[in-house]
């Protein structure tokens, strides 16, 4: 049975995810990833456009499944050697979370609707899943690595 996680990333590292068909959680750390299995769903919300800056974004910009059981560390520069999954993502648009706030069963108070993202990774159900990925125009049905 597929699980359903949501990657808090840029929409920056969000694309240059989708352009090399990976994902990185939490700064590159390990365990976060060793949860997800082939085939499950991964999300990239994006609350803001580049890591560092104070504008806010609050999008849904990329959705893909997990390709394989494999995590595996890239030595991206001399002092930073980060884990990924392989994604294959789809083509999608982005989406906008305040017009769906009020709809996800994940975000239980949502006045603090933000308060769910702030660890970087979570996991979130079907529903949730589905309104999402709806929100974003792909159609997850018979879709499975």
């Amino acid at each position: 049975m597929n699980r359903y996680w949501i990657v808090v990333a840029s929409k920056e590292h969000s694309a240059l995810g989708m352009s090399q068909g990976i994902v990185q959680a939490c700064h590159g750390k390990k365990a976060p990833l060793a949860r997800m299995k082939k085939g499950d769903w991964v999300l990239v919300y994006s609350s803001k456009k580049k890591f560092g800056e104070k504008a806010p974004y609050r999008k849904f910009t990329s959705i893909g499944q997990i390709e394989d059981d494999s995590v595996y560390s890239f030595q991206m520069s001399p002092d930073f050697c980060p884990f990924r999954r392989n994604v294959t993502y789809y083509p999608t648009e982005e989406a906008d979370i305040l017009p769906l706030v009020n709809s996800l069963d994940f975000i239980k108070n949502k006045k603090s609707w933000g308060f769910p993202f702030r660890f970087g990774f979570l996991e979130i159900g079907p529903k949730d899943f589905g309104l999402i990925s709806e929100r974003m125009g792909l159609s997850v049905e018979g879709k499975s690595i």
